[in-house]
């Protein structure tokens, strides 16, 4: 009998880590998944713990290759995909962190950022592609230099590793041995100049991070080493892709040409649209990113981040107990008829695009005597397509290339109340697939590439498979009343915090 093949994708979320297998003909064959703790320290603080991180990756992959009936021996090969700007400084003899992961939802270093857009955002936005920004790694990697006793002096030493989460995983998994990142995870610490594919010493040194702490930048998809059998299920599998979860999504939603786009519905919301071999500059607060590099080469994508999505139904269920669980919504929002007025901008950490307010909070408005449970998880359901909408406007207006359908993928990519609402709200076709986890889909099929299982782009076309098409049904005057009340109440959300 043929030794059974499979692919691993796997995905270090916000929230948690998905650990999927694929066969040869890319059909998900077992799913496994571990959600790890959120810390918040102070207010509009996020962290996580690095070494707990590591033990929910080996839980998720073990689940995994036991649903499979798999041993690790019959992994061809691993992608890798991470929450992008997420990052942590680790101690390169002991292994020991050397302070929690800094969340990219984390804004403790805003008003740092504000300095910064003053002083030399120009420079930034030209080198990076970014703006000056809490959200994005260097000033997260500076705080802790700046902040966490002992840091410098193991500098010094060169005792110390700094990085995404990408990096911290292939380093664990190959026991300390390869400290790298791909183009496109490095683009989202605003210390990569797009232009040079390097680490651009200005920024560097701007923010007081030596180069020699950072990881190599490699292509997102090649052999960077193998797991070393002491750390991963007694198996050396290689290690070959490797890229920010948003662009491992827009690969497996099969964007592969210029002017395709996706939108990824997770505790944030992320769309992407491929831009081709250029960058493209928005004028409108959009993000221009690297897809992913592959033979010294890099794609371009203009990004579109929502900092909280799926993040505020968790908040339904965990802080305010309104549902016990995710899959309840549809139902309640379908069941409420209307949103009864009330409209919820989920600002927990602030706004990103294209509003980039660190200082809005979360508001309720339209709250009346009748308004019911109903009515508030409508109203969050709405506010997903609704920031969806204001981003994808201005990603019409800054690529000047005409939207007609969006690929949706995610968690919430199966709620059918979602789904319609968006189209309608968008005015445009949604088509959602049959692999919903496009993120580790595309990890492990960039992993595949990068062990030479496939040549070209148009061998991976066919593996995408459609599972429900929405058309728009709303007509031009309800679309045009809610969107002018939404706005209304994005305005009463801005700037309200002071701190």
């Amino acid at each position: 009998m043929a030794k059974k093949k499979y692919y691993l994708g796997l995905d270090q979320g916000t929230t948690g880590t998905t650990a999927i297998l694929f066969d040869e003909n890319w059909n998900q064959v077992s799913r496994g998944y571990r959600e790890h703790q959120q810390f918040y320290p102070h207010p509009g603080w996020v962290e996580h713990d690095p070494k707990e991180i590591w033990q929910k990756i080996l839980e998720a992959v073990n689940e995994a290759l036991e649903l499979a009936g798999a041993d690790a021996n019959d992994i061809q090969c691993i992608g890798i995909d991470n929450q992008g700007e997420t990052c942590m400084l680790w101690n390169r003899v002991t292994g020991e962190p050397l302070y929690n992961a800094i969340v990219w939802q984390d804004r403790r270093m805003s008003r740092y950022a504000d300095e910064l857009t003053e002083t030399h955002g120009q420079m930034i936005r030209e080198k990076t592609g970014l703006m000056a920004d809490s959200y994005f790694s260097g000033l997260k990697i500076k705080w802790i230099i700046d902040n966490v006793p002992g840091v410098q002096e193991l500098i010094d030493k060169k005792e110390v590793l700094a990085g995404t989460l990408d990096a911290w995983i292939i380093w664990k998994m190959t026991h300390g041995n390869v400290c790298v990142t791909d183009y496109s995870t490095a683009s989202r610490t605003m210390m990569l100049n797009i232009s040079t594919g390097k680490w651009d010493k200005d920024i560097l040194d701007l923010l007081g991070i030596p180069e020699h702490i950072l990881p190599e930048i490699c292509d997102s998809a090649m052999e960077y080493g193998k797991t070393d059998p002491l750390d991963f299920f007694g198996a050396a599998v290689p290690i070959s892709g490797s890229v920010v979860d948003q662009q491992a999504a827009l690969f497996g939603q099969a964007c592969y040409n210029k002017g395709t786009i996706k939108c990824t519905y997770g505790t944030g919301c992320f769309m992407l649209m491929n831009t081709g071999d250029k960058p493209v500059y928005s004028k409108n607060g959009l993000l221009t990113t690297v897809a992913w590099g592959l033979d010294k080469k890099m794609t371009f994508a203009l990004d579109g981040g929502i900092y909280i999505t799926g993040a505020a139904t968790q908040w339904l269920r965990d802080g305010i107990k309104i549902i016990e669980k995710a899959s309840q919504t549809e139902e309640m929002a379908f069941a409420a008829g209307s949103n009864g007025g009330v409209y919820f901008v989920p600002a927990f950490t602030g706004l990103a695009a294209p509003h980039w307010d660190s200082y809005a909070r979360g508001t309720m408005v339209g709250i009346t005597g009748g308004t019911t449970r109903e009515h508030i998880v409508r109203a969050t359901l709405e506010s997903i397509a609704y920031q969806v909408k204001d981003n994808l406007d201005v990603m019409n207006m800054d690529s000047g290339v005409p939207i007609s359908i969006l690929r949706a993928d995610g968690g919430a990519a199966v709620n059918k109340f979602l789904m319609q609402f968006q189209s309608d709200i968008l005015g445009i076709t949604v088509d959602v697939p049959v692999i919903k986890d496009t993120t580790a889909l595309g990890a492990a099929q960039l992993a595949a590439f990068g062990i030479g299982e496939f040549k070209s782009f148009k061998e991976l076309e066919g593996v995408w498979k459609l599972e429900s098409r929405y058309e728009p049904k709303m007509s031009e005057d309800e679309r045009e009343s809610l969107l002018y009340n939404w706005h209304k109440a994005v305005e009463r959300a801005k700037h309200w915090s002071e701190d």
